[in-house]
């Protein structure tokens, strides 16, 4: 499956899996040697919890390196004038105005203003031009949002 992703987006989860192979998997096997070191295995918690530690792990460095294989880096086309992925759009609507990073799954963060190509509002903003007006449905009801302006890389 492909995962679209901005290249600062890339580049972060890069660096995580580089964390965690080098840096956590050390810590985790240090946690379970000293565990070990308590004797019989069958009732020691903290290498109960170390192996789970471990396994988390393990699980995390598979699922980044699967996204890392599969990841397309998005080119900002910035003469289209339209929201893409790696867009950032400041929006009105009701409650004033907003400004989003339209972002790949991995990297959405909404308490810092990024939000996924596929929320609701992303997959809405996407291919729409500076002017046009967007409704998604939420658990208020519906909300409208006017898109104001689409920066470039370099007036944000």
């Amino acid at each position: 499956m492909v995962k679209y992703l901005t290249q600062e987006g890339l580049e972060k989860l890069k660096k995580e899996l580089e964390y965690l192979r080098n840096h956590k998997r050390k810590e985790i096997a240090l946690r379970l040697k000293r565990a070990a070191d308590f004797g019989d295995l069958s009732e020691n918690a903290a290498y109960h919890e170390a192996k789970e530690a471990q396994a988390d792990l393990e699980n995390r460095i598979r699922e980044l390196r699967k996204i890392i294989g599969s990841a397309v880096v998005v080119k900002k086309n910035k003469n289209k004038g339209l929201v893409e992925i790696g867009s950032t759009v400041q929006v009105s609507s009701k409650n004033g105005k907003e400004k989003f990073k339209i972002v790949g799954e991995e990297e959405s963060d909404p308490l810092k203003g990024k939000i996924s190509y596929t929320s609701p509002l992303g997959e809405a903003l996407l291919n729409k031009k500076e002017g046009e007006i967007v409704e998604i449905g939420t658990v208020g009801g519906k909300v409208k949002y006017k898109i104001v302006k689409i920066f470039l890389e370099d007036d944000k």
